[in-house]
């Protein structure tokens, strides 16, 4: 029975069982007993997309991996970082530091700001995920998103890729016709920026 740790867009989890490319976490939100749901769906503001593989080490997923033998954090998983990114998690600056202080200068950079940092990051990223969230989702002009900024139209979670409209699903990307109904922006409105400004985030397959 797969474990309820895979994340979509939007940020909800999800118990299937296809892979990700990505790991990450929200604090401590499992049993390690049951390995189910605690009951919330974050204990922190740093919401990260981290590597599935680093410095060799190996974990038991929604284990005891904690300082003596408590939960640790709660591993979830991401189809790619296209998705992370969505669902409101950034880089990781321990074991992705390359991408995050690229995130951490396109994010700076894309949103006014002279420099930001991690928390500050985590702050604002907090009041506008999908999750956490209070306000409604911000209409949107597909047309004027940069690539890997994804949307919700008709229902259906839709990112563009080179010119190319992908409709999200867990398996992989499905190739689809340009949006034509209302447009609400699922990645958040200061990572759009980031996107804007420059920072390319990893794609996981399309299928046709």
């Amino acid at each position: 029975m797969p474990l309820q740790n895979r994340a979509d867009p939007s940020g909800a989890l999800h118990a299937v069982a296809a892979r990700g490319l990505f790991t990450g976490n929200r604090g401590i939100l499992h049993d390690p007993e049951t390995k189910r749901l605690a009951g919330r769906r974050w204990t922190t503001r740093a919401w990260i997309v981290c590597t599935c593989t680093w410095k060799g080490r190996h974990r038991d997923v929604w284990g005891h991996n904690g300082r003596g033998g408590g939960a640790g954090w709660t591993e979830l998983f991401f189809a790619d970082e296209v998705t992370a990114l969505a669902a409101g998690h950034r880089p990781c600056f321990t074991c992705r530091r390359d991408a995050a202080r690229a995130f951490q200068s396109a994010f700076a950079a894309g949103n006014d700001l002279p420099s930001v940092t991690a928390p500050q990051m985590d702050e604002r990223l907090h009041a506008e995920r999908r999750l956490s969230s209070r306000s409604a989702p911000l209409p949107v002009s597909p047309d004027d998103l940069p690539d890997a900024a994804m949307i919700e139209a008709a229902g259906q979670p839709l990112v563009r890729r080179e010119g190319t409209w992908l409709r999200w699903t867990f398996d992989g990307y499905v190739k689809t016709a340009r949006p034509t109904a209302p447009a609400f922006a699922i990645t958040p409105p200061s990572t759009i920026a980031a996107l804007g400004a420059g920072y390319r985030p990893v794609w996981g397959y399309a299928e046709v």
